[in-house]
């Protein structure tokens, strides 16, 4: 297999595990209200945690994450270290793209960080401990995760990650535009605060 042919494989890997998409099936599975007809309208831990069910938002956040370690993980391990990447690309593209959605997923917080795990999971510790801080000081979600991703090309950097962090790049660029809704609505101070009705 050229390695072309092994990123290919591992970007089709990393979307099919990507986009899975967990908060909709837990949510229709417990029975509660389509979360697409609710809040933001998407398919991530934060939507389903306007529905009131913690536990359902609590296995969405881990269950998003996995997709992206799992695939990250697998294609390591069969394809090599580059096709890793490629499948956490891939992994994030699914989540926020879902082929079975018509294309509308959710922002990829989770999935960035499971993603990011299997990569180097020193860096998926830094981003959890600083999305907890930001998030604890702020209640803001999207803030925590907008900070945590522009840090993480840094960190990876620091970890002599070269290419992990010219990747995690491109997807911290793709994760803010997935929350430039929300930057607009930090910046006119109407962000919806953890925990707020």
């Amino acid at each position: 297999m050229t390695e072309l042919t092994a990123i290919l494989a591992a970007l089709s890997i990393g979307y099919l595990c990507g986009s899975v998409p967990f908060g909709l099936l837990l949510t229709r599975w417990a029975g509660t209200p389509d979360i697409r007809t609710i809040g933001s309208g998407n398919i991530g831990s934060t939507n389903v945690l306007r529905t009131g069910r913690k536990d359902l938002a609590a296995a969405t956040l881990l269950l998003d994450a996995l997709k992206g370690t799992l695939a990250v993980v697998v294609c390591r391990n069969i394809l090599g270290a580059d096709a890793a990447l490629a499948a956490a690309v891939g992994a994030f593209l699914g989540h926020v793209y879902p082929l079975w959605l018509q294309f509308r997923g959710g922002k990829g917080v989770a999935t960035y960080l499971g993603a990011l795990l299997g990569v180097a999971w020193v860096a998926g510790l830094a981003f959890a401990l600083i999305w907890l801080a930001v998030a604890f000081t702020t209640r803001y979600s999207s803030a925590a995760a907008l900070l945590a991703s522009l840090l993480t090309p840094l960190v990876l950097v620091g970890l002599h990650q070269y290419p992990a962090a010219l990747v995690f790049l491109v997807l911290t660029l793709a994760l803010w535009f997935t929350h430039r809704a929300n930057l607009s609505r930090l910046r006119q101070g109407s962000e919806s605060r953890i925990g707020a009705k």
